[in-house]
């Protein structure tokens, strides 16, 4: 047959004719056979017969408990509470090494070289207590839940539990007009919200793609829970016996989480059928099988390529925090600082939303970092009360060991349970960090949607707080008459 000439059907079925009675031996039986063993095999481990016991299935096993109605849920919630108090739990300690190490043994040495080498108060200030401290704060306080928080999350992800997680709660994204897949990216946000809105490229629908960026503001980063925790643990848990105060104090930033993931579905919702209206998109999940972790090479990813990359982002942005901060407190219009003015024009403002000048202020100039909003609340603070023999003085960033001390603090500010409360709500729904918003940029490339981003959150945090202020100050009023 010449090369150039193509075979037909007739040919490949003729030649196939010949080579089967030209094979040797028995191979076309030996061919049936292995065929009817495959399927007799798969049989085995797929149909249970009445006369037999039921064959274990690890794999089924667990997914009847993580996928179950009544179960799935109650461990889903049982699991990321687990991994959030690893999180907490164990950064605490290399947190306050880190925190003793940059602000108790180099930041004297910085202040000492300065003074030696005869630079400018001014200077010193500026590079030191403005750019320096807002950078270790934010190393001290981002790193240590990171390097925990990523490689659990990761280790679930390659483990296969995170797409039951994303089965579980498709529903209820579909019902919202969001997206299945958007629980993954959810879970990401409370490592870090940067992370989460990347994770975002898992959405194959452009719509429900920008649905799942635009609420994971709403997931309770790592950068806001030191806030919930000292808040929770210095106001709501005093409020009952010191053996239930830890219980309290947790179930009550559980509670502010728990708000957060109801947020999601609902501005969701709202999204779906306002400014993004359209078709929810299939979602065909294959729950892949479950298979040991890792372990090694899951820590070296989570710490090079998520744990570096989004805190070498927050150090970026934290530098001009720092100087801003510095500026606002240290330079003075007449005879009071910038910030001192600032806190008096926004305290009517803040006050209205159950909050004060001092707490808007210190959100205003800690955008580019979450981490460095309780230094600049306490420096504010006795900044605006003139308790200037506390902390390390008057416009400087500073954070106390005791947490008597920051309560007293607080409260000679004029701080209350009200205050505490709508805190913790402006923590968790307020516009998000600068470096979240520069990734929501890169991500859809359009000023339009990061605006909305960060406005967005805003109006619904002043929402919520004024809403909260007036039904607790009737209440109140209603318990006094």
């Amino acid at each position: 047959m010449d090369e150039k000439d193509e075979l037909t059907s007739d040919d490949i079925l003729e030649t196939a004719k010949t080579l089967r009675w030209e094979s040797v031996g028995n191979i076309h039986e030996r061919l049936v056979e292995a065929i009817y063993t495959d399927a007799a095999r798969i049989a085995d481990r797929a149909v249970t017969r009445p006369d037999e016991e039921p064959r274990f299935d690890l794999d089924r096993t667990i997914d009847r408990l993580v996928t179950s109605r009544i179960w799935g849920f109650p461990l889903m919630l049982l699991l990321f509470t687990l991994i959030f108090w690893i999180t907490i739990s164990g950064a605490n300690v290399p947190s306050k090494i880190i925190a003793s190490f940059l602000l108790d043994k180099i930041y004297p040495v910085l202040k000492t070289g300065a003074l030696g080498i005869g630079m400018p108060l001014w200077l010193s200030g500026l590079l030191i207590d403005g750019m320096y401290l807002s950078t270790a704060w934010v190393v001290s306080v981002m790193l240590p839940p990171m390097a925990i928080f990523f490689p659990l999350f990761t280790l679930l992800e390659d483990f296969g539990y995170l797409p039951r997680v994303a089965f579980n709660l498709d529903k209820f994204f579909k019902r919202a007009g969001a997206h299945g897949k958007q629980a993954l990216s959810m879970m990401m946000g409370f490592g870090c919200n940067a992370a989460g809105v990347i994770a975002t490229r898992i959405i194959d629908s452009p719509r429900e793609r920008l649905i799942a960026i635009i609420t994971n503001n709403f997931a309770l980063c790592n950068g806001r829970w030191p806030t919930q925790i000292l808040i929770a643990t210095i106001f709501i848990g005093t409020l009952v016996p010191a053996h239930l105060a830890g219980l309290i104090s947790a179930l009550s930033v559980v509670a502010i989480s728990l708000l957060g993931v109801f947020l999601t579905f609902a501005v969701s919702w709202f999204l779906s059928r306002t400014w993004l209206r359209g078709e929810v998109s299939t979602f065909s999940l294959e729950l892949p099988p479950y298979r040991p972790p890792r372990i090694l090479q899951t820590i070296y990813t989570s710490l090079i390529d998520r744990t570096i990359f989004v805190l070498w982002r927050a150090i970026v942005f934290a530098l001009p925090a720092g100087v801003l901060i510095w500026l606002s407190a240290n330079v003075h219009i007449g005879e009071q600082s910038i910030a001192e003015q600032l806190i008096n024009i926004l305290d009517p403002v803040g006050l209205l939303l159950g909050l004060n000048g001092v707490i808007l202020l210190a959100y205003i100039l800690a955008i580019p970092a979450n981490e460095i909003v309780i230094p600049t609340v306490l420096m504010l603070t006795v900044m605006a009360t003139g308790l200037h023999g506390m902390g390390s003085g008057a416009g400087v960033m500073f954070e106390l060991e005791s947490e008597a001390a920051t309560l007293s603090i607080l409260t000679s500010g004029g701080w209350t349970l009200l205050t505490a409360i709508n805190l913790m709500l402006f923590s968790l729904i307020h516009n998000p960090c600068s470096t979240t918003l520069f990734t929501i940029y890169k991500e859809t490339g359009s000023w339009k949607w990061t605006v909305v981003s960060a406005l967005l959150p805003i109006g619904l945090g002043f929402a919520m707080t004024f809403t909260v202020a007036q039904v607790w100050r009737l209440i109140v009023g209603m318990i006094r008459t």
